[in-house]
């Protein structure tokens, strides 16, 4: 992708708040994510309302971060909206990010038919660990303790997933991968991809390493995306659709847990 910035100078005085925001991408979003989700799982068991005040919360702190990505990138003199995928794509995707993003298509159909068959019900039985007060739904899967029951639940979810397309794309792609190339310079696209993979994946290291590894392959796949259409639309379309796809399963397809 051509336009990106490949010089710290580029952010002017906003270069160091620039730097600051792409560290706690990497290295403080796991820690508070980890944090945000141990408290939620202790409050799953004794509190009605435990998944929407963690959907506030989450909302609170993704648009947070995002407005303030925003205003660093508005300070910066030569950093113009292209340089961080604020733009029409380029043109239809090439081969490999064309495949790429018909198989992210198949794989949310396949996957949500397969939730809606109540596949979940088939995973191992959730664990409690009573003396600490904490519950984890499912041992392999931390996210599904996150996924709504009830109504009010799942309006809230939706405005969740909208949000995650829309702020994630923007700071862990256009403003991440911005700054990464302001501080190394010129680097291959390939090069990018992998940056981008990993530094999402570390942000969900409360899901455990399955849940690293699977949204890693999710940034690498974005990432490539956005690269080769020189915009964040594709992927923010993309990704909010890999969320909001639980919004097809049923509650009773999702196993029990907590209070409802």
């Amino acid at each position: 992708m051509d336009g990106l910035p490949t010089s710290l100078a580029d952010y002017g005085p906003a270069a160091l708040s620039a730097v600051a925001v792409a560290v706690y991408l990497v290295a403080g979003e796991p820690v508070v994510g980890a944090v945000l989700h141990r408290r939620f799982e202790g409050r799953l068991r004794t509190d009605a309302g435990a998944r929407r005040s963690f959907y506030l919360r989450l909302l609170i702190l993704e648009w947070g971060l995002a407005l303030l990505a925003l205003v660093i990138w508005w300070s910066a003199p030569d950093v113009d909206a292209a340089a961080v995928g604020l733009a029409w794509p380029d043109g239809w995707p090439g081969p490999v990010a064309g495949g790429l993003a018909l198989l992210v298509v198949v794989f949310v159909v396949a996957s949500t038919r397969a939730l809606r068959g109540g596949v979940l019900h088939e995973l191992p039985a959730p664990a409690a660990d009573a003396a600490a007060g904490r519950h984890a739904e499912l041992p392999v899967h931390a996210t599904l303790a996150l996924l709504p029951r009830t109504r009010s639940e799942r309006r809230l979810f939706t405005v969740v997933g909208l949000t995650a397309g829309i702020c994630e794309e923007w700071l862990y792609r256009g403003f991440f991968l911005a700054v990464v190339t302001a501080i190394a310079g010129d680097l291959p696209d390939l090069a990018l991809v992998a940056v981008a993979a990993v530094a999402f994946g570390l942000a969900h290291a409360y899901q455990g390493v399955g849940g690293v590894l699977t949204t890693a392959v999710l940034g690498a796949v974005m990432a490539a995306l956005y690269l080769d259409t020189g915009s964040l639309l594709l992927p923010v379309l993309l990704h909010a659709l890999i969320d909001l796809r639980f919004l097809a399963v049923p509650s009773r397809a999702l196993p029990s847990a907590g209070v409802r």
